[in-house]
């Protein structure tokens, strides 16, 4: 039986640690699907189509590319999406403590749903534990350094849109 699971997020944008996560769950699985959440909700940044040509950009950027990986995007039940592509597993990303409490309980209301889906955490590497969407968005839209957080393209992308939009301030008067 091969093995599938999809790696959820609404990932605006996606950054080195959801990088570094969907890379070590590939080696996991036969088949990993990165799910991308339409999650109007969050207020995105990106729309669904830029997150989406955004990620498949920063895959196709690594020297090395994991073959079994694709991208999708979904706009319902997380489990209901699992269910429809044939997987087995959810995976998630954990930083910290903080994290694991809401992640704990959306395992807990999954399995409740179905049983036969199996959540599985993966803790962020070290060096990614600190790195989160909110922030990397925060110090973009200020004007400040996102290259150590996330991907080339997605950097340029990014700041992009903050000088398109006039949000990015001049730099500071030396």
């Amino acid at each position: 039986m091969m093995s599938v699971a999809v790696y959820p997020g609404t990932f605006d944008p996606i950054t080195n640690g959801h990088m570094d996560i969907i890379l070590r769950a590939s080696r996991l699985v036969d088949r990993l699907i990165v799910a991308v959440a339409e999650n109007t909700g969050k207020e995105p940044v990106f729309n669904i189509d830029e997150r989406v040509a955004l990620l498949e950009a920063e895959l196709a950027a690594l020297a090395e590319p994991p073959a079994n990986v694709e991208v999708r995007r979904f706009g319902v039940l997380l489990l209901h999406f699992t269910q429809a592509v044939g997987a087995q597993m959810i995976v998630r990303g954990l930083r910290a403590v903080s994290d694991f409490e809401y992640e704990f309980q959306m395992a807990g209301m999954n399995a409740k749903l179905d049983r036969s889906i199996e959540t599985v955490f993966l803790m962020a590497s070290d060096r990614y534990q600190f790195i989160s969407s909110r922030f990397v968005k925060a110090i973009g839209e200020l004007g400040g350094d996102i290259a150590h957080f996330v991907g080339p393209v997605v950097a340029r992308r990014l700041v992009a849109h903050y000088r398109e939009n006039g949000l990015v301030p001049p730099p500071p008067a030396t």
